[in-house]
């Protein structure tokens, strides 16, 4: 465990300072400050990162239990305010695994981390010895009338494939289909026993070199049989695009033939590959245990109390990994250090400035989503509430206050009225909103809404956003370049206090809009995701 540096406690400083000097408005119930000396606990070196399942996550979890208590929030879980949840852990051993390409008889040895890192988000088997075949984005989507495996033959075979999709397809259904389950349902139905995904350089958010250096971190899966959603799915294997070049040996096509149009999105070929791919693996398992913190607040309308809107955010991070720059506690400040404190925040906020709620306010903050959105994932299919009885989720991760807001970015705005409501929240205190303008980054489904809605839940999630193509996005993408899942996501960073004040306050006037609305809220008739609710 490290020290704080001096530069860590002058940036506290500051940034303590810059809210004293704050001109927000006066009908702002926040001010950035309570907000920021919670992120400050959570995101502490004390933390070790909170891991799923590790002390630093239980040590944050009591925090937040404490906080909610202070504030009136009643245990709303199993046991008290926790909901257990069991995971089971995979490690792959390297020095008894490997990755090498046969062409002609002879094999080419890779280097697992440099040319590609094995899987065990998804089991691997033992051994695999298959062909390769390319299929573009690996998508087949019958509402699109789209099919990258038209005419391919896939049986037994590993399927090569660039992340992203085709400008033509509908941006929210072609990330819905980037799922790992959906995935997993294309590749079964066409014969494939798994995947090998070359990371498309127009979409990358975290450098090669820095995924790598973490690569030997334990993944997780629940631990519950009805969780399984990749049955018979032997490898998945993602592929160094700067060393993809060899996947293309002998097939009569280059790599920069299907990377230069994966960039702009464009349609690709689709091609038989004249190399096969031969892995052995040796996976170490354990069990872990950890917890979703559930909360409430109860509504005043006799009826309207029975029905709950969720906030969420998620509490755990990377916990300690390999060093960067002599730093190994990846701290997690604003992911999701920012979404958690602002659930204890406004909890806080309720109390001191307290409004008539109809509805109930469930504040739910979930575990093991860095494992891939596994806590909400748990809660969704057995909530400690009626399933019927949730109206709404209103997801916060990670909403980056790091420049002056000028516009909210809305991930579902347009799938549901409540995407209306968060607009009419923002407008309230001058601040315009728009959709995801980065769609290709498939945000919308890779954080925790997207388990309520695959249960039929209308949520969104909210970011302090950016304009294409202004400072503000440069800052963003800087900040996802030396930041993201990097120990430097710590409280050593610019933090923009009144435009987190204005972002608390739009959330908080959106739940109190759901919360007292005579309706529910209801999918948009054009929506995909209408289909989860009938």
């Amino acid at each position: 465990m490290r020290r704080f540096s001096c530069a860590i406690l002058f940036a506290s400083i500051c940034v303590v300072v810059a809210a004293q000097q704050l001109s927000t408005p006066a009908n702002l119930h926040f001010n950035g400050r309570t907000w920021w000396e919670k992120v400050k606990v959570i995101a502490d070196d004390k933390m070790e990162g909170r891991d799923t399942g590790s002390r630093g996550e239980r040590a944050a979890q009591e925090y937040a239990i404490a906080e909610f208590q202070k504030a009136g929030v009643q245990p709303a879980g199993v046991n008290g305010f926790n909901q257990p949840v069991k995971f089971i852990s995979r490690r792959l051993v390297e020095s008894d695994s490997s990755l090498s390409l046969i062409s002609g008889g002879k094999r080419e040895p890779l280097t697992l981390g440099e040319d590609a890192i094995i899987s065990t988000r998804v089991m691997p088997a033992q051994y695999v010895k298959a062909d390769l075949v390319f299929a573009g984005y690996g998508l087949k989507i019958p509402e699109a009338n789209y099919d990258d495996f038209a005419g391919l033959d896939c049986k037994g075979k590993l399927v090569v494939i660039i992340s992203g999709s085709a400008s033509t397809i509908n941006e929210t259904v072609a990330s819905h289909h980037q799922t790992t389950a959906e995935r997993w349902k294309t590749l079964k139905s066409v014969g494939a026993i798994g995947m090998v995904t070359i990371s498309n350089p127009a979409l990358v958010e975290i450098p090669w070199p820095r995924i790598a250096l973490n690569r030997k971190h334990p993944s997780m899966d629940l631990d519950y049989p009805e969780f399984d959603e990749t049955a018979g799915e032997q490898l998945t294997v993602y592929f160094n695009s700067e060393h993809a070049e060899k996947l293309f040996a002998g097939s009569g096509h280059t790599l920069a033939e299907v990377i230069e149009p994966a960039k702009q999105h464009k349609a690709l070929p689709h091609f038989a590959l004249a190399v096969s791919l031969e892995a052995k693996t040796k996976v170490e398992t354990g069990e872990v245990e950890s917890a979703n913190v559930v909360g409430k607040l109860t509504g005043s309308d006799p009826v309207l109390k029975n029905e709950f809107v969720v906030l969420s955010a998620h509490l755990d991070h990377l916990g300690i990994g390999e060093p960067v720059n002599g730093d190994r506690i990846y701290n997690g400040a604003m992911d999701n250090g920012s979404g958690s404190a602002l659930l204890m925040d406004m909890a806080e906020s309720l109390k001191k400035d307290p409004v008539k709620l109809r509805r109930s306010v469930l504040f739910l903050l979930v575990t093991g989503e860095e494992k891939g959105l596994l806590g909400s994932k748990y809660f969704a299919a057995h909530p400690t509430v009626p399933m019927k009885s949730i109206v709404a989720d209103i997801n916060t991760d990670m909403y980056l206050p790091i420049f002056p807001l000028k516009v909210f970015t809305v991930y579902g705005l347009a799938e549901s009225d409540l995407g209306d409501r968060a607009r009419e929240a923002a407008q309230s205190i001058g601040v315009p909103v728009q959709p995801d303008p980065e769609p290709q980054h498939n945000v919308f489904i890779r954080s925790d809404q997207y388990n309520f809605i695959r249960h039929g839940v209308p949520s969104l999630m909210i970011d302090i956003g950016a304009y294409s193509g202004t400072p503000e996005m440069d800052a963003y993408h800087t900040w996802l370049k030396n930041r993201y899942h990097a120990p430097s996501d710590d409280l050593n960073q610019p933090i923009d206090l009144e435009a987190e004040a204005m972002y608390e306050e739009v959330i908080r006037r959106l739940l109190i809009s759901v919360a007292n609305d005579d309706h529910r809220p209801e999918w948009k008739a054009n929506s995909f995701f209408k289909r989860y609710a009938e």
